[in-house]
C-alpha cells in the first residue's frame, strides 16, 4: 500500500490543530483558523485546554516567534533571515499550517523563475482558442492565495532576479495584483499575506531591492545559541525523522549527537568549545539542519549494514560530506581539526580513526 512520504504540516499535526482550535475562544485576526496566542502554543509547546500536548515545532527564543506572528497578523509581509539550516523553511510552513490550515501555497524561488510563476500564466491551448480570458488564465500560488485569502510561502526569495522580485511590491503594498491582458485587476482578500525566506550567507542571484525590503518585517533566526538546546532540536528531529522511516533508535543516539554536534560547532566557531585552539573554518555552514541529516545517514547505515550498531564508523562519511564542500581547502581544515584537536581526546579516538580513514 502505497503512503506519502511527508504529509503537509497541517495534517501531520493535525490531532494538535484541532486540540488548539477546540476551545480557543480568544479573539482572531481576519481569516485566522487560530488566536495569535494558540499559534505561538502551537510553534513552541505546550498543553491544549483539553489537555493535550502540543509537541514544539521551534526551539529557540520566545520573542522571535512572537514578532514573526504579531508581523502576520498586520498586513506586514515577513522575511525569516538566516543562514542555511536554521529552521526558515520549517517555520514558514507550520506558521501557514496553524494560521490558515494550509501550508501548500508556496512558490520555490530559483534562478529561473520568471513573472508568469510569480503572477499567473496562460493556457496556451485556451489563449490560442479564444484569446486573453479568465479561463485562459493559470493561476499561481500568490495569485490563489490573493483569491482565497491564505498566506503564500515564497522559499529562498533572494535567488530570483530583482526584476521578478519587484513584482512583488505592487501587491506588497497596494494588495491587488493588476491583469492587464483582461484589463482588470485582483484584490486580495481578508486575511492574505507573504511569508518568504532568504538564505543571508548564500547571496544568490541579487539583494533585495531597498523599495521591496521596506515593506517586509525581517526575523533573522539564529543558529541554536548553546549546546544543550542544539541537541534538543537534533534529537526530537532525528527522533520524528527516524520514526517516519521506520529506523531504529539506539540507545546511545545521544551521546553521537553531542559528539557530532561537538564537532560542528568547535569548526564553524573556528574556535574549540574551551576556546584554546583556534581553528580554520571550513566554507560550508555546518548547520543544525546538517547536523540532522548526518545523523539519520547514521542510523540508516547502522540499520541496515551495521547490525543496528550506531558509532563513528557508520557517521564518519556522512560527516566527511557535511564538512567537505570544498575538496581541497575543506580537507586541509578536517585534517588539521583532527590532529590539533580530535586526536587528543580518548573519547573521540573512533571518530579520529574513522574520520581519518574517510577522508
Amino acid at each position: 500500500m502505497n503512503a506519502a512520504i511527508r504529509l503537509p504540516v497541517e495534517q501531520a499535526y493535525a490531532s494538535e490543530l484541532q486540540a488548539l482550535a477546540r476551545n480557543d475562544d480568544r479573539q482572531k485576526p481576519a481569516g485566522w483558523s487560530l488566536s495569535p496566542k494558540a499559534v505561538l502554543t502551537y510553534l513552541l509547546g505546550g498543553k491544549a485546554s483539553d489537555g493535550t500536548v502540543i509537541s514544539p515545532k521551534y526551539v529557540g527564543r520566545r520573542r522571535l516567534m512572537e514578532t514573526a506572528v504579531a508581523t502576520l497578523a498586520t498586513d506586514r509581509a515577513l522575511l525569516l533571515l538566516g543562514v542555511p539550516g536554521t529552521a526558515k523553511s520549517w517555520v514558514s510552513e507550520h506558521l501557514a499550517a496553524a494560521i490558515m490550515g494550509d501550508s501548500t501555497l508556496i512558490v520555490q524561488c530559483t534562478a529561473g523563475t520568471d513573472e508568469n510563476q510569480i503572477r499567473y500564466g496562460w493556457n496556451y491551448a485556451q489563449l490560442l482558442a479564444k484569446g486573453p480570458s479568465q479561463e485562459a488564465l493559470v493561476p499561481t500560488p500568490l495569485y490563489r492565495a490573493m483569491e482565497s485569502g491564505k498566506l503564500c510561502r515564497l522559499e529562498e526569495l533572494t535567488r530570483m532576479g530583482s526584476d521578478v522580485q519587484d513584482t512583488l511590491i505592487t501587491v506588497l503594498s497596494e494588495k491587488m495584483m493588476p491583469i492587464p491582458e483582461l484589463n482588470s485587476s485582483i484584490y486580495a482578500q481578508r486575511g492574505f499575506n507573504i511569508i518568504a525566506t532568504a538564505n543571508n550567507r548564500d547571496k544568490g542571484v541579487n539583494e533585495l531591492s531597498s523599495a521591496l525590503k521596506r515593506r517586509f518585517n525581517v526575523v533573522v533566526l539564529p543558529l541554536p545559541e548553546d549546546m544543550a538546546e542544539e541537541v534538543a532540536i537534533v534529537s526530537k528531529r532525528v527522533d520524528e525523522m527516524a520514526g517516519g522511516l521506520d529506523l531504529p533508535v539506539p540507545k546511545n543516539v545521544g551521546e553521537e549527537i553531542a559528539r557530532v554536534l561537538t564537532i560542528f560547532r568547535e569548526l564553524r566557531s573556528g574556535a574549540t568549545a574551551d576556546g584554546k585552539v583556534t581553528l580554520k573554518t571550513p566554507s560550508g555552514s555546518l548547520s543544525t539542519a546538517e547536523a540532522i541529516a548526518t545523523m539519520v545517514g547514521g542510523l540508516s547505515q547502522a540499520a541496515w549494514f551495521d547490525s543496528g550498531k550506531l558509532g563513528a564508523e557508520g557517521l564518519a562519511a556522512s560527516l566527511v560530506g557535511a564538512i567537505i564542500k570544498d575538496p581541497v581547502q575543506d580537507k586541509v581544515v578536517l585534517e588539521e581539526y583532527l590532529e590539533t584537536v580530535l586526536k587528543k581526546r580518548p573519547d573521540y579516538a573512533g571518530y579520529y580513526a574513522a574520520l581519518n580513514a574517510a577522508i
